[in-house]
């Protein structure tokens, strides 16, 4: 590894979280960390949270070592994340979510790959999601049909939180998504389907991209991101146009400079 580089930086975006924090989520992750034999650290990126997330986090911190708050202006949970890569010093960078729906502990089912040199591993929750609710198993069905016949044909599941990636990769391709070339206000939790933008690039690259089984289950507390419904919904249809502009992009040539 380079002079000062680390073995694996974890960016857990953060958007009014206090009930996911409250409930000893990074103590968590801490307690799965600290007696792993590589280089480690955890950046929580603050997505300009309007709740008391802010001060939890860095009260919780300072008994958590390796661990970093970064604090952003809102701009969505890209932006959060990219806030997180910017500064992460590690060769390998995971993706994981405050409510850790899906375990920090399964990182164990991803690092093994990382011998392989593979420039992204990543978590799938399959195609029948037994702790979803009804609409979001069949949004899910949907929205996988969909986009495997427009794009990344051979991945199951592109949207879980759950990912590793390779940094140098990450860092060359995650700053060139759409998403960070719209100027625009965004209020509330915003996600979008900047994962399937993100994987596509990777595999521009030549890269490869190893997809492997996870635990989800929905454990997330948060009161304040909206309702789950209005969320899910607005987010399906962002998501819907989203691989539509992907694909689009990829027929104009607005990603051969990779």
């Amino acid at each position: 590894m380079k002079k000062g580089e680390i073995f694996l930086s974890v960016v857990i975006p953060c958007y009014n979280e206090a009930e996911n924090i409250n409930r000893g989520v990074l103590e968590g992750v801490y307690n799965y960390f600290k007696d792993k034999d590589y280089s480690w650290e955890v950046l929580v990126s603050d997505d300009g949270s309007s709740d008391e997330s802010v001060s939890l986090i860095e009260d919780r911190i300072r008994s958590l070592p390796n661990f970093y708050l970064i604090k952003n202006s809102h701009g969505g949970k890209p932006s959060a994340l990219l806030g997180g890569v910017k500064v992460a010093r590690g060769k390998y960078v995971l993706f994981t979510d405050m409510d850790q729906s899906t375990p920090i502990s399964e990182l164990d089912k991803l690092i093994p790959h990382t011998k392989d040199n593979v420039e992204a591993v990543i978590g799938s929750r399959g195609v029948i999601r037994k702790d979803f609710p009804l609409y979001r198993k069949i949004g899910a069905v949907v929205f996988m049909m969909v986009r495997r016949v427009l794009i990344l044909p051979e991945l199951v599941d592109t949207q879980c939180g759950f990912k590793l990636f390779r940094s140098d990769i990450l860092k060359k391709v995650f700053p060139k998504l759409e998403f960070f070339k719209k100027e625009e206000n965004r209020v509330g939790w915003v996600v979008s389907s900047y994962d399937v933008e993100l994987l596509h690039l990777v595999k521009k690259t030549g890269g490869r991209i190893v997809e492997i089984p996870v635990l989800w289950k929905d454990e997330d507390k948060s009161k304040t991101k909206g309702s789950s419904f209005k969320r899910y919904f607005k987010e399906s249809k962002e998501m819907f146009f989203q691989i539509l502009r992907v694909k689009l992009n990829d027929w104009r040539g607005m990603y051969k400079d990779l």
